[in-house]
């Protein structure tokens, strides 16, 4: 199969480097399990653009860094920022169904911003986006989409059959889902658009494929990675001991829901954030909630938007409104019972303004990246306009170093002459259950130094499990996604004993005041 460039994700940074590198160079997609099974497709509330009379791209870039607790990088916040309404603008092109009000673009607002900037498809934008952009990429005959392939680690010279390191990233290997059998990809350039970490944690908003791989895979080839201690938990995910993973949007605080306490009702964000109450930026309302449940002995708190019209309720949140009907919630009438829970990894492989990583060959986009744009917390809806705007970025500075790109050279097949079939799958279970629990309960949303040691104990115990079952057996899907896992939560707590001050998502009990200078938390291979 011939290609020039591989990109590893079928999402929202994937897809969009895909469109504009196609235009001039064959292009191959690899997809973890569905086309549509990452992050992307999950995305409720919307895309974050100055596109209101009354709001400024000054405003814009002001509230991303009081969220971001000044470890945002500004040139990165403004370069983002300004290139949003275009990115809006191409959307709309492929044909993306964006709310209107009288023609134009209906505009909410969510947790953080100063003005109504989400344009958005009703409470599924995700799905919308993800749908345009693979119909887009399915009618190119210059991009082949590759479903079913988990992909295990990057190929480097040092993969070459003539052994180099130099460092530089051929493409990637991957398991061919349904044949077992593992195949080399090589390409002259990488995108890696694989997203976040999130499934390390026991409760998540993430899709079950948010596994790190691809900050692991860029980790293990030699890049250096950024604040991985910074970990969102979005503070209102759906309680509930059947669904484990549902998200209820921003956006319901953003249209006027209310946080209370389930059993006195009391409006509690008012003892936290008097003046924003609900439209806090997400780490302060997640400790918050945290506080609540924490302190009364909670299973969870309540959000209430029933005191808004059923017709305004139904017409801004169908998807969640039928959701919740299923599971015999009338939200028209009745509150919802939330928890926090994990939602987006802010920290990950480092790039520049052009996407490129610290490895010649490689770039990449999206979740999986730290760019400098989130800081120490995401603002609500600048995650899909990240994907849009560095997927492009990738492309374009591809496209401009192509004719110094060197030509692929002859790389080692995959070698699994001394491995066998697993006889004792049980201890891959075993191992993820254990490390979700103890990164939830260690490395949560509120951390002690005692704790974070606890987790650093376990990871190393776990990790000589794990390499000797990796030495061992033929990869799995299951036994790849758990390596990763494991990568992603030695990253996570190395970097979170390495910040002492709390700062947005990072709380410490330790250390809680917050230091004078911002300072990046950098790990070196």
């Amino acid at each position: 199969m011939e290609h020039d460039i591989l990109i590893i994700g079928s999402g929202a940074a994937g897809l969009t480097a895909a469109l504009a590198l196609a235009e001039h160079k064959r292009v191959l997609v690899l997809a973890k399990g569905s086309l549509t099974g990452g992050s992307t497709a999950w995305a409720q509330g919307g895309i974050a653009a100055v596109l209101d009379a009354g709001d400024t791209f000054e405003n814009h870039v002001r509230d991303t860094m009081v969220a971001g607790a000044g470890l945002n990088d500004r040139e990165t916040v403004e370069f983002v920022i300004e290139r949003a309404p275009e990115s809006i603008d191409r959307l709309c092109e492929l044909g993306v169904p964006f709310n209107r009000d009288s023609g134009d673009l209906h505009l909410t607002r969510e947790g953080g911003h100063s003005h109504r900037r989400i344009v958005h498809v009703d409470d599924a934008t995700g799905w919308a986006v993800q749908e345009a952009l693979l119909k887009a990429a399915e009618a190119n005959g210059n991009i082949t989409l590759l479903p079913g392939r988990t992909c295990v680690d990057l190929i480097t010279s040092r993969n070459g059959e003539k052994y180099s390191g130099d460092g530089r990233v051929w493409g990637a290997y991957a398991l061919d889902e349904a044949t077992g059998r593992v195949e080399a990809h090589v390409a002259r350039a990488t995108v890696l658009a694989a997203g976040g970490a999130g499934r390390v944690y026991q409760f998540s908003t993430a899709p079950r494929g948010a596994t790190g791989d691809g900050i692991a895979m860029a980790w293990r080839a030699g890049a250096r990675v950024s604040n991985m201690e910074m970990m969102q938990f979005h503070p209102t995910c759906l309680y509930n001991l059947e669904v484990k993973n549902f998200l209820i949007t921003e956006a319901v605080r953003g249209e006027g829901g209310h946080l209370l306490h389930p059993e006195t009702g009391h409006r509690f964000m008012a003892d936290y954030d008097p003046e924003r109450m609900e439209l806090a930026p997400r780490d302060v309302v997640a400790r918050a909630i945290d506080d609540q449940i924490k302190r009364y002995g909670l299973d969870y708190v309540h959000l209430d938007i029933s005191h808004k019209s059923a017709d305004f309720v139904r017409a801004h949140f169908p998807t969640i409104d039928e959701k919740l009907s299923g599971l015999g919630i009338d939200m028209t009438t009745q509150p919802i019972p939330v928890v926090p829970a994990q939602h987006y990894t802010c920290g990950g492989v480092i790039v520049g303004l052009d996407a490129a990583t610290d490895l010649p060959g490689l770039w990449a986009a999206g979740e999986c990246t730290e760019s400098g744009l989130h800081g120490a917390n995401r603002l609500a809806s600048n995650s899909l306009l990240e994907c849009f705007v560095y997927g492009e970025a990738a492309a374009k500075d591809i496209l401009a170093r192509w004719d110094e790109l060197p030509e692929p050279p002859a790389i080692k097949s995959w070698d699994e002459s001394r491995v066998t079939d697993s006889d004792e799958e049980v201890v891959i279970k075993q191992n993820w259950t254990e490390m979700r629990r103890f990164m939830w309960n260690y490395v949560g949303i509120v951390r002690t130094t005692k704790r974070l040691e606890r987790a650093r104990h376990r990871i190393r115990l776990l990790g000589r499990e794990i390499d000797e079952y990796y030495g061992s057996f033929r990869v799995t899907t299951d036994l790849i996604e758990l390596r990763n896992l494991h990568q992603a939560a030695y990253l996570i707590v190395e970097s979170a004993l390495q910040r002492h001050e709390s700062r947005g998502l990072h709380f410490t009990l330790d250390h809680p005041e917050t230091d004078p200078v911002a300072r990046d938390t950098v790990l070196v291979p």
